[in-house]
Protein backbone atom coordinates (compact mmCIF):
# COMPACT_ATOMS: atom_id res chain seq x y z
CA UNK A 1 0.00 0.00 0.00
CA UNK A 2 1.04 3.45 -0.57
CA UNK A 3 1.48 5.84 1.92
CA UNK A 4 2.80 8.88 -0.26
CA UNK A 5 -1.01 10.16 -0.76
CA UNK A 6 -1.33 11.02 2.95
CA UNK A 7 1.34 13.59 3.12
CA UNK A 8 -1.41 15.61 2.29
CA UNK A 9 -2.67 15.20 5.61
CA UNK A 10 0.55 16.15 7.20
CA UNK A 11 0.97 19.57 5.05
CA UNK A 12 -2.51 20.75 6.15
CA UNK A 13 -1.68 19.99 9.69
CA UNK A 14 1.66 21.52 9.28
CA UNK A 15 -0.01 24.15 8.00
CA UNK A 16 -2.60 25.21 10.32
CA UNK A 17 0.11 24.86 12.80
CA UNK A 18 2.55 27.31 11.49
CA UNK A 19 -0.92 29.63 10.66
CA UNK A 20 -0.03 29.81 6.72
CA UNK A 21 -2.35 31.00 4.33
CA UNK A 22 -5.19 28.60 4.72
CA UNK A 23 -5.92 28.74 0.84
CA UNK A 24 -2.13 27.98 0.37
CA UNK A 25 -2.54 25.12 2.60
CA UNK A 26 -5.20 23.47 1.39
CA UNK A 27 -4.58 23.51 -2.54
CA UNK A 28 -1.05 22.78 -1.52
CA UNK A 29 -2.40 19.64 0.38
CA UNK A 30 -4.35 18.52 -2.68
CA UNK A 31 -1.74 18.98 -5.31
CA UNK A 32 0.66 17.00 -3.28
CA UNK A 33 -2.11 14.41 -2.38
CA UNK A 34 -2.59 13.74 -6.21
CA UNK A 35 1.38 14.00 -7.66
CA UNK A 36 1.87 11.37 -4.83
CA UNK A 37 -1.01 9.23 -5.67
CA UNK A 38 0.68 8.82 -9.64
CA UNK A 39 -2.18 11.46 -10.65
CA UNK A 40 -0.38 13.82 -13.62
CA UNK A 41 0.08 17.33 -11.94
CA UNK A 42 -2.49 18.94 -15.28
CA UNK A 43 -5.36 16.66 -13.98
CA UNK A 44 -5.20 17.63 -10.47
CA UNK A 45 -4.95 21.28 -11.42
CA UNK A 46 -8.11 20.37 -13.75
CA UNK A 47 -9.96 18.57 -11.24
CA UNK A 48 -9.35 21.29 -8.35
CA UNK A 49 -10.63 23.95 -11.25
CA UNK A 50 -13.25 22.11 -11.93
CA UNK A 51 -14.60 21.60 -8.16
CA UNK A 52 -14.16 25.20 -7.59
CA UNK A 53 -16.36 26.00 -10.94
CA UNK A 54 -19.08 23.50 -10.10
CA UNK A 55 -19.44 25.38 -6.34
CA UNK A 56 -18.68 28.62 -7.39
CA UNK A 57 -21.81 29.59 -5.64
CA UNK A 58 -20.46 29.18 -2.47
CA UNK A 59 -18.05 32.42 -3.34
CA UNK A 60 -21.50 34.49 -3.25
CA UNK A 61 -20.91 34.70 0.56
CA UNK A 62 -17.77 36.63 0.34
CA UNK A 63 -20.04 39.30 -1.27
CA UNK A 64 -23.24 39.45 1.22
CA UNK A 65 -20.23 39.90 4.29
CA UNK A 66 -19.27 43.12 2.91
CA UNK A 67 -22.61 44.18 1.97
CA UNK A 68 -23.62 43.16 5.51
CA UNK A 69 -20.64 45.24 7.18
CA UNK A 70 -21.31 48.24 5.18
CA UNK A 71 -25.11 47.98 6.42
CA UNK A 72 -23.70 47.95 10.07
CA UNK A 73 -21.34 50.58 9.27
CA UNK A 74 -24.24 52.86 8.42
CA UNK A 75 -26.50 52.19 11.23
CA UNK A 76 -28.24 48.92 10.71
CA UNK A 77 -28.23 47.60 14.16
CA UNK A 78 -29.36 51.04 15.22
CA UNK A 79 -32.54 51.41 12.90
CA UNK A 80 -33.22 48.08 14.05
CA UNK A 81 -33.69 48.84 17.89
CA UNK A 82 -35.11 52.29 16.80
CA UNK A 83 -38.12 49.87 14.84
CA UNK A 84 -38.57 48.01 18.15
CA UNK A 85 -38.69 50.59 20.30
CA UNK A 86 -41.07 51.96 18.51
CA UNK A 87 -43.68 49.17 18.34
CA UNK A 88 -46.22 48.85 21.66
CA UNK A 89 -46.16 45.80 23.26
CA UNK A 90 -42.95 44.52 21.51
CA UNK A 91 -40.92 41.99 23.73
CA UNK A 92 -38.17 40.25 23.74
CA UNK A 93 -39.76 36.81 24.51
CA UNK A 94 -42.38 37.35 21.60
CA UNK A 95 -39.91 38.90 18.97
CA UNK A 96 -37.68 35.79 19.44
CA UNK A 97 -40.41 32.93 19.56
CA UNK A 98 -42.00 34.86 15.90
CA UNK A 99 -38.53 34.79 14.12
CA UNK A 100 -38.39 30.89 15.78
CA UNK A 101 -41.37 30.22 13.89
CA UNK A 102 -39.93 31.76 10.89
CA UNK A 103 -37.03 30.34 10.92
CA UNK A 104 -38.68 26.64 11.10
CA UNK A 105 -41.17 27.00 8.51
CA UNK A 106 -38.47 28.89 6.02
CA UNK A 107 -36.15 25.61 6.55
CA UNK A 108 -38.92 23.31 6.54
CA UNK A 109 -39.70 24.79 2.62
CA UNK A 110 -35.89 24.18 2.02
CA UNK A 111 -35.31 28.24 2.14
CA UNK A 112 -32.52 27.55 4.86
CA UNK A 113 -30.36 30.14 3.88
CA UNK A 114 -32.91 33.00 4.79
CA UNK A 115 -31.84 33.47 7.96
CA UNK A 116 -28.48 32.48 9.91
CA UNK A 117 -26.02 34.47 12.41
CA UNK A 118 -24.32 36.78 10.11
CA UNK A 119 -27.06 38.01 7.53
CA UNK A 120 -29.89 37.54 10.12
CA UNK A 121 -28.69 37.61 14.00
CA UNK A 122 -26.22 39.87 14.12
CA UNK A 123 -27.05 42.60 12.33
CA UNK A 124 -30.86 42.40 12.93
CA UNK A 125 -32.51 39.70 15.43
CA UNK A 126 -30.05 39.93 18.20
CA UNK A 127 -30.34 43.84 18.49
CA UNK A 128 -34.16 44.06 18.02
CA UNK A 129 -33.86 41.54 20.95
CA UNK A 130 -31.70 43.72 23.20
CA UNK A 131 -33.43 46.88 22.58
CA UNK A 132 -37.24 44.91 23.29
CA UNK A 133 -35.63 43.13 26.45
CA UNK A 134 -34.35 47.20 27.68
CA UNK A 135 -37.38 48.58 26.74
CA UNK A 136 -39.28 46.13 28.82
CA UNK A 137 -37.05 45.67 31.56
CA UNK A 138 -35.27 49.17 31.57
CA UNK A 139 -31.73 48.88 31.70
CA UNK A 140 -29.76 45.67 31.83
CA UNK A 141 -26.51 44.88 32.57
CA UNK A 142 -23.36 43.70 29.87
CA UNK A 143 -24.15 40.09 31.45
CA UNK A 144 -27.62 40.16 30.60
CA UNK A 145 -27.25 41.54 27.73
CA UNK A 146 -24.92 38.92 26.31
CA UNK A 147 -27.29 36.33 27.26
CA UNK A 148 -29.91 37.72 25.28
CA UNK A 149 -27.45 37.60 21.70
CA UNK A 150 -26.93 34.35 23.24
CA UNK A 151 -30.40 33.44 23.37
CA UNK A 152 -31.06 35.38 19.53
CA UNK A 153 -28.65 32.81 18.22
CA UNK A 154 -30.04 29.65 19.87
CA UNK A 155 -33.19 30.65 18.92
CA UNK A 156 -31.90 30.70 15.07
CA UNK A 157 -30.03 27.52 15.48
CA UNK A 158 -32.97 25.12 16.74
CA UNK A 159 -35.05 26.56 14.32
CA UNK A 160 -32.81 25.37 11.45
CA UNK A 161 -31.88 22.64 12.78
CA UNK A 162 -35.63 21.28 13.73
CA UNK A 163 -37.38 22.39 10.78
CA UNK A 164 -34.68 21.46 7.71
CA UNK A 165 -35.33 18.02 8.66
CA UNK A 166 -38.95 18.66 7.49
CA UNK A 167 -37.53 19.15 4.01
CA UNK A 168 -37.00 15.72 2.28
CA UNK A 169 -34.60 16.99 -0.54
CA UNK A 170 -31.63 17.88 1.89
CA UNK A 171 -28.71 16.41 2.81
CA UNK A 172 -29.56 15.12 6.74
CA UNK A 173 -32.70 13.37 5.62
CA UNK A 174 -30.34 11.10 2.63
CA UNK A 175 -27.79 10.63 5.83
CA UNK A 176 -30.72 9.36 7.88
CA UNK A 177 -31.79 7.05 4.94
CA UNK A 178 -28.40 5.97 4.46
CA UNK A 179 -27.82 4.86 8.02
CA UNK A 180 -31.66 3.38 8.35
CA UNK A 181 -31.38 1.04 5.09
CA UNK A 182 -27.53 -0.01 6.38
CA UNK A 183 -29.39 -1.40 8.98
CA UNK A 184 -32.05 -2.95 6.97
CA UNK A 185 -34.76 -0.68 7.63
CA UNK A 186 -35.74 0.74 4.66
CA UNK A 187 -37.54 4.15 4.55
CA UNK A 188 -38.39 7.31 1.90
CA UNK A 189 -36.58 10.55 2.52
CA UNK A 190 -40.61 11.71 2.57
CA UNK A 191 -41.55 9.26 5.35
CA UNK A 192 -38.62 10.46 7.47
CA UNK A 193 -39.72 13.87 6.48
CA UNK A 194 -42.96 13.13 7.91
CA UNK A 195 -41.95 11.81 11.30
CA UNK A 196 -39.55 15.09 11.51
CA UNK A 197 -43.25 16.76 11.91
CA UNK A 198 -43.84 16.14 15.58
CA UNK A 199 -40.10 16.77 17.07
CA UNK A 200 -40.31 20.42 15.25
CA UNK A 201 -43.26 21.30 17.02
CA UNK A 202 -42.20 19.52 20.06
CA UNK A 203 -38.73 21.87 20.21
CA UNK A 204 -41.22 24.75 18.83
CA UNK A 205 -43.05 24.47 22.29
CA UNK A 206 -39.78 23.91 24.64
CA UNK A 207 -37.85 26.67 23.23
CA UNK A 208 -40.65 29.04 23.03
CA UNK A 209 -41.14 28.17 26.80
CA UNK A 210 -37.83 28.51 27.51
CA UNK A 211 -37.73 32.05 25.57
CA UNK A 212 -40.79 33.32 27.56
CA UNK A 213 -39.24 31.94 31.10
CA UNK A 214 -35.93 33.39 29.82
CA UNK A 215 -37.91 36.63 29.35
CA UNK A 216 -39.40 36.61 32.74
CA UNK A 217 -36.44 36.13 34.64
CA UNK A 218 -35.02 38.95 32.99
CA UNK A 219 -34.36 42.43 35.24
CA UNK A 220 -34.46 40.75 38.23
CA UNK A 221 -31.01 39.42 38.26
CA UNK A 222 -31.75 35.74 37.91
CA UNK A 223 -30.11 33.40 35.74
Amino acid sequence: MNYWPLAGIAIVVIGFALRFNPLLVVVSAALATGVLAGLDLVAVIEALGKAFNDNRYISVTWIILPVIGLLERYGLQQRARSVIEGMRGATMGKLLVAYLAFRQIASALGMKDIGGHPQAVRPLVAPMAEAAAVKTHGDLPDAQRDEVKAMAAATDNIGLFFGEDIFFAIASILLIQGVFEAAGYPLTPLELSVWAIPTAIFAFAIHSWRILAFDRRLGRGQR
